[in-house]
């Protein structure tokens, strides 16, 4: 029977229907379930709901079916709802009627809110360590190729002296201000929802502060509402953040796509990571970097995926978040398998160097030949008429030595300052707090 079965059975089609892909979805949360229902029962003990042998069966059991989680044979019998009731069922089947007390004072709402809410904080852990990973890379690439320079644009048309350095070191900004985004998504689902019940608190004397301290949460939703209004708002202000560095990931993936086009020629890659054609046998395609594209795109479509199927929902629980589940819980798989595999093309990259000779660019420098006419007395527009004039008769003539010396440009371009922001970004999140709380509800007792 599911937990909330009463008399009579349930129509074949309706519960086919209504279970959806949970009991699939359900695998990403296994872990957190446990976790949190170990946090539970500890602060169930605190209030007398129960005793201190029944806790250390519980733990004891608790910890055994976490580890068949870990270990990949853990599974949801097919007559099984989902993955709390799977639990329940388990640990009913190993200690008695035990087993069923680890429901009082919870409702499955704020349960699986609190599921999502562990599940994204350890996601998002990984993902910015994934981040530090692309950002060192990038950094290093800025730092060893920034001497050699490359066409900037504006409009597809060509328009300044760009270089490697700065293209590189462009990404790794703006996977700072990504982190950013991902850290104001980390401290909205670093609350803790626990005790909320079905969004309208509990009469038992729950103790929401012990489980916070259990849970490593840094605060708790205060109002039983509002943590059930959470759901679909955490995972659609979590999926904007993740839409941010996907948008990061899409365009300098789109950047590599056209340096590596003949019209272009900037950069190449080694011939075994790139795949061919059917018909034209000279075809080298950036295969890796076009699927990047393409998935960082559909991830940006995530935040108004999650918007559409919660606008309009009045407040409490709404079984519509159910489809929240099969969008937004693969996709953290997805972002890191892109960050991954990012770090190890991009480390493959064959950068071409004497790219600015070709004549072709030599209007790159008319900025350049305006600059120097301005230190000679000219005023700017005057000097900017001039070499306009010059272009238009073919009378003009570059000026190629490149010397930038302001904050962020071709000359100074401060990776190292970039890099001490990032070091203090990842820092900020402590971590640390969360991993140790953690790490207690999985050897205590």
């Amino acid at each position: 029977m599911k937990l909330w079965q009463k008399n009579f059975e349930i129509n074949k089609k309706i519960d086919l229907f209504t279970v959806g892909k949970d009991r699939n979805l359900d695998f990403f949360l296994a872990p957190h379930d446990i976790i949190g229902t170990l946090a539970h029962i500890i602060m169930l003990e605190t209030i007398g709901l129960l005793n201190i042998n029944e806790l250390n069966s519980l733990i004891k059991e608790l910890h055994s079916i976490y580890e068949i989680i870990k270990s990949g044979k853990f599974k949801i019998d097919e007559n099984i709802e989902d993955i709390h009731s799977q639990i329940e069922f388990m640990l009913t089947n190993s200690l008695g009627e035990l087993g069923k007390k680890i429901h009082s004072g919870r409702s499955r709402n704020d349960q699986v809110l609190l599921d999502i809410k562990l599940f994204i904080r350890k996601e998002i852990q990984e993902i910015v360590f994934l981040i530090q990973d692309l950002f060192n890379v990038l950094i290093y690439l800025s730092n060893r190729y920034k001497n050699i320079l490359i066409p900037g644009y504006t409009h597809y048309q060509i328009a300044m002296p760009s270089s490697f350095g700065l293209w590189f070191a462009s990404y790794s900004e703006s996977l700072i201000d990504d982190i950013i985004l991902l850290k104001s998504a980390y401290k909205i689902s670093n609350k803790n929802p626990l005790g909320s019940a079905a969004g309208f608190g509990s009469s038992f004397p729950l103790n929401r502060n012990l489980t916070t301290d259990l849970l490593g949460f840094e605060d708790l939703n205060y109002n039983v509402v509002y943590a059930q209004m959470c759901r679909g708002k955490t995972e659609r202000i979590v999926s904007q953040a993740l839409s941010s560095l996907a948008h990061t990931m899409s365009k300098i993936s789109q950047d590599i796509c056209l340096y590596m086009s003949q019209n272009f020629n900037f950069l190449s890659l080694p011939d075994n990571l790139t795949t061919g054609s059917s018909i034209m046998p000279h075809k080298k395609n950036p295969d890796v970097f076009e699927l990047i594209r393409s998935r960082c795109n559909k991830i940006i479509s995530l935040p108004n995926q999650i918007s559409i199927i919660t606008t309009n929902l009045s407040s409490g629980y709404h079984r519509d978040f159910q489809t929240i589940k099969e969008i937004f819980l693969p996709v953290f798989e997805e972002i890191k398998t892109i960050l991954l595999i990012s770090v190890e093309m991009l480390k493959k990259l064959i950068i071409k160097k004497n790219i600015l000779n070709n004549k072709k660019y030599n209007y790159l420098f008319s900025v350049e030949v305006v600059n120097s006419l301005v230190k000679d007395g000219f005023s700017f527009r005057e000097a900017y008429k001039k070499v306009g004039l010059d272009i238009q008769k073919g009378f003009f003539s570059p000026i190629t030595d490149i010397k930038h010396s302001h904050e962020g440009s071709i000359g100074n371009l401060c990776n190292n300052k970039l890099k001490f922001i990032m070091k203090k970004l990842i820092q900020s999140f402590h971590f640390e707090k969360v991993n140790k709380a953690i790490n207690n509800l999985l050897i205590i007792y």
